[in-house]
């Protein structure tokens, strides 16, 4: 399955999926594109050593600085048992054969009142697509996502029967394509939970429902016909969508849930997450749970940037804060160098293969 995502962006919609030269192009000049591993590596050595600087032009692959990193509780979300309910007034638009929401319209539809967090108002606000401890930009299918899943189809990454968390999953792309990939059991974490109500669940619910329709007779989808705005209406819930949990909240509240749940739990197999560390302030965390709620033979694939201008976070100071911890060895297994260097890591636990 070819998973390269190629389609034409509407200039004026920032938070649609951005291409890569579309974001690169302007984060950084010529000169800039030139940058080598070396100065990367070289530029979170310095910042390592240094405070994160706010950028003051709050571009839309930049993040702001976090003085301290903010705890929300976490919850998990119930499928509905009427899914047709969950795509009520969603558009939905297509990415190869993936479906997710049309943002624009769930953000008109927040303005009028459904978020009860506000973070959508607050966005527009403060014209940043992340408020630390707000809003963590949940609701943009931010580029790495893309890398990551074009990784999974060339390295040949094997789903079937495995656990899953797609961590800071804002669309749930990486969990879903897991789900595709016929995964025993998917779970879904973003830190808000409207995103996990408005985006995240209807995109699993989409998806699920065209892989029933799929295997009872195919759709649009694989005829090379123009995509349906929305898959056909669900009468009951699809077995693939009962492999799925959905959760909001910051990272180690969502561990203490899942680890003192009465549900059954087991650890994940694999952890996939996208442009989480951007931010120096939440490695600790974030590392924390990943020690927590990996397998012990699990894997992590973790997609990132060179580095965040404005905040200071990127995949070298990441690895070097790996290091420094002695839980995990890690590889970077993949380098994007077209403009903004980005890279995959695959993370496994130190005295395991």
């Amino acid at each position: 399955m070819d998973f390269r995502f190629n389609f034409s962006i509407d200039e004026n919609e920032i938070n649609e999926p951005d291409t890569h030269d579309k974001t690169d192009s302007q984060l950084r000049s010529p000169k800039h594109k030139q940058e080598s591993t070396e100065n990367s590596k070289e530029a979170a050595d310095a910042v390592a050593d240094s405070s994160p600087r706010p950028g003051t032009d709050k571009h839309q692959d930049e993040a702001p600085s976090k003085k301290k990193f903010c705890c929300k509780a976490a919850r998990e979300h119930e499928v509905p048992e009427d899914l047709n309910k969950v795509l009520e007034n969603k558009v939905m638009e297509t990415v190869s054969d993936l479906y997710y929401v049309k943002v624009s319209v769930v953000e008109m539809m927040c303005l009028d009142g459904t978020d009860e967090e506000g973070i959508v108002s607050k966005s527009v606000s403060s014209h940043s697509d992340l408020i630390p401890g707000v809003y963590e930009g949940g609701l943009k299918i931010w580029e790495c996502t893309f890398d990551l899943i074009d990784y999974f189809s060339e390295a040949e990454i094997e789903f079937t029967n495995k656990t899953v968390l797609d961590l800071g999953c804002g669309a749930g792309l990486l969990g879903i394509v897991a789900l595709k990939g016929k995964a025993e059991k998917v779970h879904f974490q973003d830190y808000n939970s409207t995103v996990i109500d408005e985006v995240t669940l209807p995109n699993a619910v989409a998806n699920c429902i065209d892989e029933r329709n799929r295997m009872g007779g195919g759709d649009d989808t694989t005829t090379g016909k123009p995509p349906l705005k929305r898959p056909k209406n669900a009468e009951r819930s699809p077995a693939v969508l009962n492999k799925c949990r959905f959760f909001s909240g910051e990272w180690s509240e969502v561990s203490q849930l899942l680890l003192s749940s009465n549900k059954p739990f087991s650890k994940y197999d694999m952890i996939l997450s996208s442009e989480t560390i951007y931010n120096p302030d939440c490695y600790s965390a974030l590392h924390d749970t990943l020690a927590q709620l990996l397998d012990t033979n699990g894997h992590v694939y973790l997609a990132s940037k060179a580095h965040y201008f404005g905040v200071g976070g990127g995949i070298y100071l990441f690895e070097k804060f790996i290091e420094e911890r002695n839980v995990f060895k890690s590889s970077i297994v993949k380098i994007i160098d077209k403009g903004l260097q980005r890279c995959i890591m695959e993370m496994a636990f130190k005295d395991h293969s």
